[in-house]
């Protein structure tokens, strides 16, 4: 019996230290992907549900073409930068264009920071894409930026 109050507790423990460790519970706002070709722009949420994981949800328009996607993202605080994250990620992405459909998976290492005194944040992402289908292809130079309302 012991044991299980020890587990409990040092369980909870954890859950409180990781959720402390978050900037913010969940953010929506505007995101804008940049690079090689083309560029979209639209909609995304974030939502930490822990700590340092998060999961964000995208819908990007732009020059007839549409993408939905779900990214994981792992995030850890930079010490002695109040406010400053490190984050890396991957997930998959759907693009619609003109009766077309193609699948690829994002990779994402970046940087956002989070206004300790407001509620924004912004961030920097280097986010490759890497298409799938339709014989595979490879485009290294896409970017993401991101501008987030967040609630705590």
């Amino acid at each position: 019996m012991k044991k299980i109050v020890l587990m409990i507790v040092l369980g909870a423990t954890l859950s409180l230290t990781a959720s402390a460790q978050s900037p913010y519970r969940t953010a929506a706002g505007l995101f804008i992907d940049v690079g090689d070709g083309w560029s979209t722009v639209g909609p995304h949420i974030k939502h930490f549900f822990s700590g340092n994981d998060a999961l964000t949800g995208l819908l990007l328009f732009g020059n007839n073409f549409t993408s939905l996607g779900a990214e994981y993202s792992y995030n850890k605080s930079i010490v002695g930068a109040n406010g400053l994250y490190w984050n890396l990620g991957v997930g998959p992405q759907v693009g619609f264009s003109n009766n077309h459909t193609s699948l690829a998976i994002r990779p994402s290492a970046g940087l956002e920071f989070k206004i300790p005194s407001a509620p924004l944040a912004f961030g920097f992402d280097w986010r490759p894409w890497w298409r799938v289908t339709d014989g595979s292809h490879f485009t290294p130079g896409r970017f993401g930026l991101s501008f987030k309302y967040t609630f705590n």
